[in-house]
Parts: structure tokens; C-alpha cells; sequence
């Protein structure tokens, strides 16, 4: 029988789209995962690491080789100084690094304050943490910052939870709001715990900015990162945690009991692909994405659909009004038995006023040319 504090959120939306496009062999642009192998150099790698015999438990907090390739990356790419044995850990997943995160850091009745929408796990590990979330609304379409609602939140709070680039609404922060964001938590002394999954795919020249570079926020933000994500090998579920030791401490304390540890040859298949594959991979990368972007954004105009560019990550927040009146939840079970194609009802990524996101549905373009122009040609029998 499931626990009274998890009891309220059920099945996850993310979960319960997939199944209903497994049942129905719709098209799945539901979820954030590549339909396409990551590079092959990658999985001849991890190939060769699987043979070589290291297959027992690597140091808890992340084999040396790897916690060592991503300070080089960090100090190269972003100028933070960090020693790889005390700052940084490694978890089975961005999910994980976030959850670990919440737990050691957080006690019971602590406050925790998101921008909403917000990716459903954000609420239900500052439950798990005993905490409690408060909201502050990025509004559709601009999604701008409200910094007088974001001060008031962060009014005697713990922690805030940023994410950028934006999931789902593809926003990515400029300098200035985080300067203004970073300004304010320590203002009110608030951690920072931003989830940056999506670094690496800042869209239109637009510069990805981690907000602990900033002036005075080293020592108060811990930053989530994905392998999975970067490389596009979502299944293999690696990512890390990096910041001053002292945070670090507090997510260690509990990924020790959470994972314990990453597995050792995808962990040194990381390290080698840090060191020698980053570059020109992620301008590939960029490139890439925004042009299946720009596909899918054709191909959903021509079916009568409203839908904006990303400024960054993997997904698109789609109008449907000119289709159907019903919720985003209603209309996107509609998409999957009737028309064959899984989106997410965005008005789940919300918790205090869900009709911000009432006719607005999520498509996921991390996917291949034919499949985006596949999911297109069912979609246009909405014009009928």
C-alpha cells in the first residue's frame, strides 16, 4: 500500500504516456529521449571498458578517473575551480543527483521555491524531503520573472530550485535575470540547487549561464548535470552533482544510501568521452537540434497548431485551442487513441493555478527527421 505522502501523486503523467502509446503504437514525443544512438566512438568505448574487468564497485562519490575529467571540463568550460574528490559526486541520473540533493539538504518543514511550470520530480523530492514547495510563475508566452513574487517566496525559504535551460518551457535564463536571481538569494542567505541538464543546448547563440559563476554563488549552488542528456544515452543513467564541498557533503550523505555508486565502466566510458569527444560534438549537438526544431515547428503550423521556438532543451509548448476546448490532460490522451502521437498536458507541470497551462501541450523534438515528419502526417488528419 502506497505511503500517505506519496499517495497524491499517483502515476507520473510521464509514465502514464508512454503506456497509453505503447498500447495504442503511437508516436512517442512525449518524453525527453532521443530515438537516435548517441555517437558510436561513445559505445565502442563503453564496449572496450565492459571488457577490460572493471566491473566491481567504483569509489562511492565517483571513480577518480571521472569525477577528475569533469573539474578539467568545469575549470575549461566555465571557469569553476572545483577539486574532484570533494566536489563533485556522481549519481545514477540527473533524477537521482536531484533527489540526493533535496534529501541531504533539506529538513522537515523547510521551504523550497520552483518556477512553475516545473518538472514533476521537483515536487515530489521536496516531499520525500519533508519540505514544502512554493511556486512563483514564469507566465506564457514570454515567461519572464516576476522578481517581486520570487523575493516574496524566498522570504525564510531553504532552497531554490532552478532549472535552465527551461523544462518544459524552453526558456533560457539570460545573465541579468540570474544576476537579479542570485542577487536575492543571498539577500535572504538561499541555496541554489539548479538543475542544467540542458547546458549544452542553448539555441540561436544564446549562452547558457550557470549560475554558479556568478559572483558570491560558488558557495551556495550545487549544479545537476546529465551524461544521459549530453551524449543522448538517456539509458544509461549517469550524471553528478558539483559544488563546494560542503553541499556536495550533503547530497553524498545521501546518495551513500540512495545508489551508492554509478556503474564503473559507463562512469570511465564518461571520463574518456569528457576528455576527448566534447569538441565538436556539442556545436554537432546544437546544430542538430535546432534544425529538428525548426522541423517539428513546420510540420505542427501546418496541422493548425500555435507553437513558439524553444530558446533551449529539447521541447516545444504547443497551443491547441483552435483544435478542442478540453483540458491539455483530455486532449493529449485524444492525440494518442485517436490520432496516434503522445504529447504531455502541460497544465501538469503546475501546482498552484494548473489553467496557466490549460490548453497548452508539450512535443519533444529530441528525436529523429523521420519520426518528426511521421507524428506530422498523422497530426494533419486534425484539419479534417
Amino acid at each position: 500500500m502506497t505511503a500517505t505522502r506519496l499517495a497524491p501523486f499517483g502515476t507520473s503523467i510521464f509514465a502514464e504516456m508512454t503506456r497509453l502509446a505503447l498500447e495504442n503504437q503511437a508516436i512517442n514525443l512525449s518524453q525527453g529521449y532521443p530515438d537516435f544512438e548517441g555517437p558510436a566512438p561513445v559505445i565502442e568505448r563503453a564496449a572496450e571498458e565492459f571488457r577490460k574487468g572493471q566491473n566491481q564497485y567504483a569509489r562511492t562519490m565517483g571513480d577518480p578517473e571521472l569525477v577528475s575529467a569533469i573539474a578539467e571540463t568545469l575549470l575549461e568550460d566555465q571557469g569553476r575551480v572545483l577539486d574532484p574528490m570533494t566536489d563533485v559526486v556522481v549519481t545514477s541520473g540527473a533524477t537521482e543527483g536531484l533527489a540526493a540533493s533535496l534529501l541531504g539538504l533539506l529538513n522537515p518543514g523547510d521551504s523550497v521555491v520552483v518556477f512553475e511550470p516545473y518538472y514533476d520530480s521537483y515536487h515530489a523530492g521536496t516531499v520525500l524531503a519533508g519540505a514544502q514547495l512554493r511556486t512563483v510563475p514564469l507566465r506564457h508566452p514570454d515567461f519572464e520573472v516576476d522578481l517581486e513574487a520570487l523575493e516574496a517566496a524566498l522570504q525564510g525559504a531553504r532552497l531554490l530550485l532552478l532549472n535552465t535551460p527551461h523544462n518544459p518551457s524552453g526558456k533560457v535564463f539570460t545573465r541579468s535575470e540570474l544576476e537579479d536571481i542570485a542577487s536575492l538569494c543571498q539577500q535572504h542567505d538561499v541555496t541554489v540547487l539548479t538543475d542544467e541538464v540542458y547546458e549544452h543546448l542553448a539555441f540561436d547563440g544564446r549562452e547558457h549561464i550557470s549560475i554558479a559563476t556568478l559572483p558570491g554563488m560558488h558557495e551556495r549552488s550545487l549544479v545537476v548535470s546529465s551524461a544521459g542528456k549530453t551524449f543522448s544515452f538517456t539509458g544509461w543513467k549517469i550524471g553528478w552533482v558539483t559544488g563546494p564541498k560542503e553541499l556536495v557533503a550533503a547530497t553524498q550523505a545521501a546518495h551513500q544510501f540512495l545508489t551508492f555508486t554509478v556503474n564503473t565502466p559507463v562512469q570511465r566510458t564518461m571520463a574518456w568521452t569528457l576528455r576527448e569527444y566534447r569538441e565538436p560534438y556539442f556545436r554537432e549537438l546544437r546544430h542538430r537540434f535546432e534544425e529538428r526544431r525548426k522541423l517539428l515547428i513546420q510540420e505542427l503550423t501546418s496541422c493548425g497548431f500555435e507553437a513558439a521556438p524553444a530558446q533551449g532543451g529539447y521541447f516545444l509548448l504547443t497551443r491547441f485551442a483552435k483544435h478542442s476546448d478540453k483540458s491539455g490532460a483530455e486532449f493529449a490522451r485524444e492525440l494518442i487513441t485517436k490520432h496516434g502521437v503522445a504529447a504531455l498536458p502541460v497544465d501538469s507541470f503546475y501546482l498552484s493555478d494548473k489553467s496557466e497551462g490549460h490548453a497548452l501541450i508539450r512535443f519533444a523534438f529530441c528525436k529523429s527527421r523521420e519520426t518528426i515528419l511521421a507524428a506530422g502526417k498523422r497530426l494533419r488528419a486534425l484539419r479534417a
